[in-house]
């Protein structure tokens, strides 16, 4: 009785979602002829079947926020907003400063975009940009070095995290830390995996200055594990505006919105 049957132009907007990860309402009016509310709509019905997830200007391959995707997979997920969310953050690390880099998609593209700095020291639990990172010093594409942190690896996510690690952050004083996540709400940031949420949460407390790095896609979106409030955050980078009701919220006062560009 409850049997879905999705219409050509629905099958053809599930099999672009699979080949690019994301979609945008314009080029899809486009691809098929139609106008973008009608596209609108497509993607409100398949969203209710749960065959995508709406974000801003189009749509994502639908993900519970019980299970996080396999790192390989995030990276290709709105990969032109990461990596110029990636590029703008880049360039707020100074001479001299020691910075840290959690594990994730986007901070992956600000340790591809490290460049130009001298005396930095970059201390990161992602295997993915610990490698970029060393690559890029060998190049001599910036000065510095590289401290990867010790703990349990998690192959399917390139990370390191656990009670070493966790420990070992507690040793630090940071002057940035660039923090991704896997959803940001008004009640602050959250994440998909307990142990990586936990290492977030002490490289925020042991930072000067705190950089949220998040894609449109994470907007007033929840995951398992809380990693930080508003209040412990400085900046927000994304390629989205502030949601119209956050502005007005207390919390949410004090922030810092950089936006890089628009989703579409």
């Amino acid at each position: 009785m409850n049997t879905f049957y999705m219409t050509e132009r629905q099958k053809v907007i599930i099999r672009e979602l699979e080949i690019k990860n994301k979609i945008s309402v314009v080029d899809l009016a486009l691809k098929l002829n139609v106008t973008p509310e009608t596209i609108r709509k497509d993607l409100s019905t398949l969203e209710a079947r749960k065959k995508l997830r709406r974000i801003h200007g189009g749509a994502i391959q639908y993900f519970g926020l019980i299970k996080e995707p396999h790192f390989n997979k995030k990276v290709g997920i709105s990969h032109n907003q990461k990596k110029l969310i990636g590029e703008a953050a880049a360039t707020y690390i100074m001479d001299g400063e020691t910075v840290v880099l959690d594990v994730g998609s986007t901070t992956l593209h600000i340790a591809s975009s490290i460049k130009n700095v001298q005396n930095v020291t970059i201390v990161t639990n992602s295997l993915a940009a610990a490698e970029i990172l060393n690559n890029r010093l060998e190049n001599r594409l910036f000065d510095g070095k590289v401290i990867v942190l010790g703990g349990t690896t998690n192959p399917l996510q390139r990370s390191i995290s656990g009670s070493l690690t966790n420990l070992l952050l507690e040793n630090f004083y940071f002057d940035k830390a660039f923090i991704s996540c896997g959803g940001i709400n008004k009640d602050g940031i959250c994440d998909f995996n307990i142990d990586e949420a936990a290492a977030s949460s002490i490289m925020i407390k042991k930072s000067s200055q705190v950089y949220v790095v998040a894609d449109s896609a994470k907007m007033n979106q929840r995951a398992l594990f809380h990693i930080g409030s508003f209040s412990s955050i400085d900046y927000v980078i994304t390629d989205s505006e502030m949601p119209n009701d956050w502005s007005k919220d207390a919390m949410v006062s004090g922030l810092h919105w950089i936006s890089v560009g628009d989703s579409q």
